[in-house]
């Protein structure tokens, strides 16, 4: 029955392909005119009105010398130099060359000061050809927001954006390595006050393009600030559906009613920190009972009626292999794991100062991460599975045009460089754990190329709704999908994404109920989808990258492109410094201690309970490290200080026994004499 049902599906899938192509041979001539929506003062672009940066290579670009950047922050922390500097001045700018080598990519410049620079940008030359050649062009030009990008160089030029990242506080109940934002070590508190937030969040929806972004409230750890679960409700309450939260999870595993007051508030999304399965896999974050407290954390915030996106922070040589294992693990648990976010480690913060030979060592890209899932798990084709996360812009502007020019926000658009994310996507059943890739049987370049057409020819909702449909029928190969998907299943799913037709599949506004959330949940496919996100760093830095940033930090200073916040020039530094509460010594002092769980000390929790299925040989398994090796920036700043010690008592005549302790050199204080606080 069920090979008379994919043959029937496949009949289907032809006879649409050759309708949609009859049709389209006559829909492109005299193309409906680009309306402007509600949620913007220009029109929406066409296919062939969309800009490209240069891609390909060998190629010019813009980038920054790691020394240069380093010696201009310092100036500027120190009030030595004005910060708006940065805006009206190329600081610290050099230009890079990006060129293929023993077929792989690389990054290489030379600042006239500090000499040369490079670093590998993919290990697969055809892997990085493919995701820019799927690249579909620039999202429409940001406007009408000069008070929110004004950023000189780093300025965010184009787009309307994806996620609207808000750190509530810097301060952290973790001390992590790698930690791109030095929690805990910079010598003072960033906590944003109310008025902040809310001037932050009703600034995002002041410019145009108005758009729908997922609000994500970040930190530190966002759990901490007194005001997270006021800020959440205020999200929603002005007109976002979207409000997660990037969390380490401590909060939630501890206690199931603050993940409740959490789902009460809107809270739709978090984004789990999580590096791996078992707690060996973990310990690079220093608590001894971390997978524990994840598994907890993971199962009450689902019960709580919250979504869960996995993210995990990949080091070469440290965590990389457990991409199989995590992708096994949402596979094993499809009712509760719905997306994956892998991010190559960006080597800043902590970080910033490693040596050439540990980030070499240490580099991992958007190439590796798609050979890994290939290695680790089977599934996946590198050049055919994987594609560039701003192929979904395709979609939103299919989205935009359905939803006609009264409607007051804009899709959620993923329009970013190529070279900063890529996504592929798994569709399992819940029940029966059946699963395929979904370009397996869905052709997503096909896809995309047809829905555009459609786009371009602007035509009325349903016009373009049964176009629509006859493309994913065109496209869609059932002898790919898994046994018991249906054509009818892939409809209702893309409809169910992108609220086409106006059926009800639960609400996801801020009147949304668990009614809502458990209708949702009621759909027997899981989408599982598997994105890529690789934040740059000084020695990778790319301007034409920033200019095109979807994950922008909404801050007292406006908005400002995720990597030129968290390096590039260091503008979280500055506007942390310039905004600093208090130092941490006056803020204990009046507000008190938070828990810190470092070095491997376990966290209480009152239960261990959860209904997540593990592999217990994965959960179990214990690696074999390399212990001759800096791991971290305070292994590489110990074995620094071990040199110089040493070379100190050489210089004074003293042998040293290298099994003894080394005695620290340090000048006497004088009676009475304060040290001050380093940053």
């Amino acid at each position: 029955m069920s090979s008379l049902k994919k043959a029937l599906e496949k009949g289907i899938s032809v006879v649409a392909g050759k309708t949609f192509d009859a049709i389209q041979f006559f829909n492109q001539f005299r193309p409906g005119a680009a309306f402007i929506p509600k949620w913007s003062d220009k029109p929406m672009l066409k296919s062939w009105q969309k800009s490209k940066p240069v891609l390909g290579w060998p190629r010019t670009t813009d980038s920054l010398c790691p020394k240069c950047v380093k010696e201009a922050r310092a100036a500027i922390l120190s009030g030595e130099v004005d910060y708006r500097v940065l805006i009206n001045e190329k600081v610290g700018e050099i230009k890079a060359q990006i060129i293929e080598r023993d077929n792989q990519i690389w990054m290489v410049k030379e600042c006239p000061i500090h000499g040369k620079f490079e670093d590998i940008m993919a290990i697969d030359a055809r892997f990085l050809a493919h995701i820019e050649a799927n690249f579909p062009g620039r999202d429409i030009r940001a406007h009408n927001d000069e008070k929110l990008h004004n950023h000189g160089s780093s300025t965010i030029k184009y787009g309307r954006g994806a996620v609207l990242t808000v750190d509530l506080t810097n301060r952290c109940n973790m001390m992590c390595d790698p930690c791109f934002m030095d929690a805990n070590q910079v010598g003072f508190v960033h906590e944003l006050s109310w008025d902040d937030i809310k001037e932050i969040l009703d600034n995002a929806i002041s410019i145009k393009p108005r758009r729908q972004l997922s609000v994500q409230f970040s930190g530190g750890e966002p759990t901490l600030s007194p005001y997270f679960l006021d800020a959440i409700a205020y999200a929603r309450r002005i007109g976002y559906n979207s409000v997660q939260a990037a969390t380490n999870g401590i909060e939630f595993a501890k206690d199931i009613n603050f993940a409740r007051r959490a789902a009460e508030a809107g809270l739709r999304y978090v984004y789990l920190q999580f590096d791996g399965i078992g707690n060996d896999a973990n310990s690079h974050r220093h608590i001894g009972n971390l997978f524990d407290v994840k598994l907890r954390a993971i199962n009450n915030i689902h019960e709580a009626g919250i979504e869960i996106v996995l993210v995990t922070t990949l080091v070469n040589g440290v965590n990389n292999d457990q991409v199989g294992r995590i992708i096994e693990f949402a596979l094993d648990n499809p009712k509760k794991i719905a997306f994956l976010a892998f991010q190559p480690v960006s080597f800043t913060g902590r970080d910033e100062d490693i040596t050439d030979e540990r980030r070499m060592r240490q580099r991992y890209t958007l190439s590796h991460l798609a050979r890994d899932v290939k290695e680790q798990t089977g599934l996946t084709e590198p050049t055919r599975d994987w594609f560039p996360l701003s192929l979904m812009g395709a979609f939103a502007d299919f989205a935009d045009l359905v939803h006609g020019p009264k409607a007051e926000w804009g899709q959620v658009s993923c329009g970013c460089h190529p070279n900063c994310g890529v996504g592929t996507a798994l569709m399992i059943n819940k029940e029966t754990k059946e699963m395929a890739p979904v370009p397996q049987f869905l052709n997503i370049s096909g896809l995309v190329k047809d829905m555009t057409k459609i786009t371009d020819a602007g035509r009325g909702k349903w016009m373009s709704n049964f176009m629509m449909a006859l493309a994913l029928l065109k496209n869609y190969d059932p002898y790919g999908a898994p046994k018991s998907f249906s054509l009818l299943d892939m409809l209702k799913k893309f409809d169910k994404s992108f609220g086409l037709t106006g059926k009800n599949y639960g609400r996801v506004d801020g009147k949304r109920t668990m009614e809502d959330i458990q209708k949702r949940r009621s759909d027997p496919w899981n989408f599982l989808f598997v994105a890529g996100m690789w934040f740059q760093d000084l020695f990778n830095y790319d301007f034409r990258r920033t200019e095109m940033c979807i994950i922008p930090y909404g801050t007292q200073e406006g908005e400002i492109s995720f990597c030129a916040y968290n390096t590039g020039i260091g503008w979280r530094n500055i506007i942390e410094d310039m905004y600093q509460n208090a130092t941490v010594a006056k803020w204990y002092k009046e507000y008190g201690r938070h828990e810190i769980f470092a070095n491997n000390k376990n966290v209480k929790l009152d239960s261990y309970e959860h209904s997540l299925v593990v592999n217990p040989e994965a959960a179990a398994a214990v690696r074999q490290r390399e212990t001759d090796k800096p791991m971290t920036a305070k292994d590489e700043l110990r074995m620094m200080k071990k040199m110089y010690q040493q070379s100190v008592l050489k210089q004074l005549g003293v042998k040293s026994d290298p099994s003894e302790k080394l005695v620290q050199l340090v000048p006497k204080r004088r009676s009475g004499s304060l040290a001050s606080p380093s940053r």
